[in-house]
């Protein structure tokens, strides 16, 4: 890049977004010494990215449509608060040329790709054809309205946008309408654009994409490649550069890299770009699409490249030219998403308050990797709330170093020993996807979680009996705390006796293995727990227990981290990660759900129900539907039985733990 400062016409930068991403390009604004806007809604006012901007504007509204998806509002807050140039981020506006026309035309610089170059990429039907005019391989795309049986399985997708939005797999043909139906809303519900077409769908296959960089005076770089395959719900989860498919792939790198080129330059392309291909085992690949911005897992390529892609973004855009080549890869880089969702149950997204996220061995937050580590991109901080209108994704946790084995060790450990409070998320399944022997193999591919099984990849990472033991260290430690606030004999251990005597008791409630009971006592020998003997208690104190476990060859320590927000009690240890909810002694009759009762498991909007009250009904038939972070999320009968009440009607919002409807179980006479 040119020696020189950045050109002045871009001073001050608005992000026309939020959450990572916002903090992401201001990050290299500050470190550019270039100005900051904000832009928020309602839901995301006390939202880190708000507070670190120079300046901020408030969106009135949460949901996208009444927000970050209003292009005329976020121009003004821009020309209100002197910023000269708008950078979109990914998702929301960042693919719209009906925005970026509308950026330029106020005098705005755009940092993104000309006009027509997103009006040519952002049908996604239009692109492939262009695509296979210019000589780049492409599956053949399908009108809905002409699938037939033999075309079965078929990829429904949002011909505007990503990130999953909008694609369903049909493999029944009685499937597709409906499908195509709810694909369209929640392409509507998105992007703003109902547009779906199909194509055919390969049941396994690699996501591989080229990093593209492009600047006004005709240089066009493929930075390098990424492999995005394990993905759920055609959302990508891990990502990493290089791929392994491409490296053991004899010339396989620069037939991509030519194609990409060749795809960005078909269309006069300037920027950061992403050229998408889906690839078989023996390296042949075909065209899916071209993302015309900067992509989620775009730290992959930065680590492996030395790059700043946000910057080459704001140098390209002020008219800058880039070298004649791209410099060389080095190592391995592979980046998860962390996701409030539970992928044991259907991946259902959480919400609620993050109280705690620490991730250890963090070398760099949003900013280059000068040396193997781990580096931190994300768009909460203690105390953030994860609402129900935006995507769940808590943080991108990235690792890089010299081989890729190391790469996955170094990030698997970070994960395991992070301390993640208040909400359940994707972090036991992420770390049993590093340290999978297929993974570590590079065998990967979009099918990854169902060859290998959510059973085995969902489960937690504590084995039971060490859960029990974090349990008993939660039991420990809130005797200590207890102990802490007695107006009487606070220095001795809760439950303490002279003679022996009865035990003390606390009950706990884990998701995985459900009620447990912990048993305890003290007298003149110490430490006594129902059926743990040889257990011995080191330490304790209301944030802190270290244990004597028995073993093998000799007593061990284990030390425990205990924090508790209410009921809810989290144990860190070098054995994983647990998390319980402390119960009441005594339960309250006004506490019970019916039997057959449907729960809401986050809060979202009724938007459609799919039978009456007095129907008979299948396990599994889809009751209602409820929209949440931009997904619909199908509520079904947990039992066959008539349905004997539904407590909502449409559009209305519920929060979690609603009780939606109930299903009057079948009796055995009636099965």
């Amino acid at each position: 890049m040119s020696n020189f400062p950045l050109a002045p016409a871009i001073t001050n930068v608005l992000v026309a977004n939020r959450g990572e991403i916002a903090r992401r390009v201001f990050a290299t604004c500050r470190r550019m010494g270039v100005g900051t806007v904000a832009v928020y809604s309602d839901a995301d006012a006390a939202a880190p990215h708000v507070s670190e901007a120079d300046a901020a504007v408030r969106l009135p509204g949460n949901t996208p449509a009444e927000t970050y998806l209003r292009g005329e509002l976020i121009i003004e807050a821009a020309l209100a608060t002197g910023a000269d140039a708008i950078h979109p981020g990914y998702g929301f506006l960042s693919e719209n040329a009906e925005f970026a026309k509308a950026v330029l035309d106020a005098g705005l610089v755009w940092i993104g790709p000309p006009v027509e170059a997103i009006e040519q990429m952002g049908s996604k039907v239009a692109a492939k054809k262009m695509m296979d005019a210019a000589g780049v391989p492409v599956l053949a795309e399908l009108d809905p309205a002409e699938v037939a049986e033999d075309h079965l399985p078929v990829l429904i997708k949002a011909s505007a946008g990503g990130g999953g939005r909008g694609m369903r797999v049909v493999r029944d043909l009685a499937d597709l309408a409906p499908q195509i139906d709810a694909a369209r809303r929640e392409a509507e519900s998105a992007f703003g654009d109902p547009t779906v077409f199909c194509e055919r769908y390969l049941e396994t296959g690699r996501h591989i994409e080229v990093q593209v960089m492009a600047d006004t005076h005709g240089t066009i770089w493929a930075v390098g490649e990424r492999e995005c395959s394990i993905q759920r719900r055609h959302q990508k989860v891990v990502e990493e550069a290089p791929s392994p498919l491409v490296e053991r792939t004899e010339g396989m790198r620069a037939r991509l890299f030519e194609a990409a080129r060749l795809a960005a330059g078909a269309i006069g392309y300037t920027g950061a770009g992403t050229v998408e291909f889906l690839a078989d085992e023996q390296g042949e690949f075909f065209f899916l699409e071209m993302n015309t911005r900067l992509q989620v897992e775009h730290p992959v390529t930065e680590c492996t490249t030395g790059l700043d892609l946000v910057r080459l973004q704001l140098d390209v855009a002020a008219g800058d030219a880039l070298p004649a080549e791209p410099p060389a890869m080095r190592g391995y880089s592979i980046e998860v998403r962390l996701y409030a969702e539970d992928p044991a149950h259907d991946w259902q997204p959480q919400s609620g308050t993050v109280h705690r996220i620490e991730i250890p061995s963090v070398r760099a937050e949003f900013d280059l990797l000068d040396r193997p580590g781990v580096r931190l991109d994300t768009g909460v901080v203690d105390g953030s709330v994860v609402g129900v209108h935006y995507d769940p994704m808590l943080a991108k946790v990235i690792s890089y170093a010299e081989t890729r084995s190391a790469a996955a060790r170094v990030l698997a450990a970070a994960l395991s020993r992070a301390k993640i409070h208040g909400l359940v998320t994707n972090r036991d399944l992420l770390v049993r996807v590093l340290r999978h022997p297929a993974f570590l193999a590079g065998d990967t591919d979009t099918a990854f979680f169902e060859t290998h099984g959510m059973d085995t990849l969902a489960a937690p990472l504590v084995s039971e009996s060490d859960e029990v033991l974090s349990i008993v260290a939660a039991a420990l430690a809130d005797a200590a705390a207890n102990r802490t606030g007695a107006r009487v004999g606070g220095g001795l251990p809760s439950g303490w006796r002279n003679l022996p005597s009865q035990s003390q008791n606390k009950s706990y409630e884990s998701r995985a293995t459900g009620t447990h009971e912990v048993g305890y006592r003290f007298g003149r020998t110490g430490l006594t727990v129902d059926g743990h003997d040889g257990l011995g208690l080191v330490e304790s104190a209301p944030d802190r227990v270290v244990l004597s476990v028995p073993g093998e060859r000799g007593p061990v320590r284990r030390q425990f981290e205990v924090a508790r927000y209410g009921e809810q009690v989290y144990v860190d240890s070098p054995l994983g990660p647990v998390a319980v909810r402390r119960l009441p002694r005594f339960s309250d009759p006004a506490d019970q759900v019916a039997t057959g009762s449907l729960l809401a498991p986050m809060p979202g909007s009724v938007i459609r129900l799919g039978a009456e009250v007095g129907s008979q009904v299948e396990q599994g038939q889809p009751i209602l539907w409820l929209e949440a972070m931009k997904m619909e999320h199908t509520i079904a009968a947990p039992t066959a039985g008539v349905l004997s009440a539904v407590n909502v009607t449409v559009g209305q919002q519920v929060d979690v733990g609603a009780v939606l409807a109930v299903v009057e179980p079948a009796s055995n006479d009636e099965i």
